[in-house]
C-alpha cells in the first residue's frame, strides 16, 4: 500500500495540472471574446460602472441539501463548486464580489435575528440571502441552483431573470446564447422570468437572474456535472456573461 502512494499522488498531480491547463485555455478564449466584444461596435453606450458588485449565491447548504440524484450526489455541494469556480474567474478579472455562503451551511441564522428559527429556516434563509444582494447597491445577483425532475429525460441549463429589473433579461438572454453556442447545442430551453415560486428573483430590485445548471435526474447530465472540466466550463460561460454585464 505505501508503495502505491507515491504513484497515487502523481496521478492525481497531472489531472490537476491538466485541468490547470484546460481552464487556463477557456479562460483565454472567454477573454479573447470578450476583448473583442469590447471593441466592436455592438457594446452598448450605456457603459457599467466599475463599482458592480457580483453577488454569487450558490443555493442550500447545512441541513437543506437542495436536490438529491439517484447516486446520492446532493444539490448544495455541487452548487458551490460552481459558485466557487465563478468567484475565482471575477477575482481575476478584479470584479468585486460577495458570496452568499462559503461552507455547507443555511443563512437562517445570517443576521441573527430571532433566538429561535424552528419552522422558519427556509424563509429565514432566503431572506437573507435577498439582505446580503441588497446591501450591495450596485449588485449582480446570479444564483446557482440544479434542476430535478420526475421523468430521467429531461436535461439542459435552464436560466430565470428577475421582472423587477431590465438588465435582468439581457444579462439572461446572454447567458443563454453563449450555452447553446459553447456547451449545450440541443438546448433549445427559452429564459423565463421568474414569479413568486422563486423568492429572492420575485423581490429583490438589483439586475438578478438564477442559473438551473442542469438535471440530477439525468444520469448523462448528471456524470457531466460531476466532472471538474465541465463545472469549469460552466462557470466560464457565467463568467463571460457577468463581464458582457460590466462592459
Amino acid at each position: 500500500m505505501n508503495e502505491e502512494k507515491p504513484i497515487a499522488y502523481a496521478f492525481k498531480f497531472f489531472l490537476g495540472a491538466v485541468l490547470t491547463v484546460l481552464i487556463v485555455m477557456l479562460v483565454s478564449i472567454t477573454f479573447g471574446k470578450i476583448v473583442e466584444k469590447r471593441n466592436s461596435e455592438d457594446v452598448s453606450a450605456s457603459a457599467k460602472s466599475d463599482n458592480v458588485t457580483i453577488v454569487i449565491d450558490a443555493g442550500h447548504g447545512g441541513e437543506d441539501p437542495g436536490s438529491v440524484a439517484p447516486d446520492g450526489t446532493l444539490e448544495k455541494d455541487l452548487n458551490l463548486e460552481i459558485a466557487n469556480l465563478v468567484k475565482a474567474l471575477c477575482i481575476l478579472n478584479g470584479s468585486q464580489v460577495k458570496m452568499t455562503r462559503t461552507e455547507d451551511t443555511l443563512l437562517y441564522d445570517y443576521y441573527d435575528d430571532l433566538e429561535n428559527y424552528t419552522g422558519k429556516k427556509k424563509i429565514y434563509d432566503l431572506k437573507n440571502r435577498l439582505k446580503i444582494a441588497e446591501e450591495h447597491e450596485n449588485a449582480l445577483y446570479i444564483g446557482i441552483h440544479m434542476n430535478k425532475f420526475s421523468q430521467a429525460k429531461y436535461s439542459g441549463t435552464q436560466i430565470y431573470y428577475s421582472k423587477n429589473n431590465p438588465q435582468s433579461y439581457v444579462i439572461a438572454s446572454s447567458m443563454a446564447k453563449s450555452i447553446k453556442e459553447y456547451l449545450q447545442p440541443s438546448n433549445n430551453r427559452q429564459i423565463k422570468g421568474a414569479d413568486s415560486s422563486i423568492y429572492i428573483l420575485n423581490n429583490i430590485e438589483n439586475p438578478a437572474i438564477l442559473v438551473e445548471c442542469g438535471f440530477l435526474s439525468n444520469e448523462n447530465e448528471l456524470n457531466l456535472l460531476k466532472s471538474e472540466e465541465y463545472r469549469a466550463k460552466l462557470a466560464l460561460i457565467i463568467f463571460s456573461s457577468i463581464c458582457d454585464y460590466e462592459i
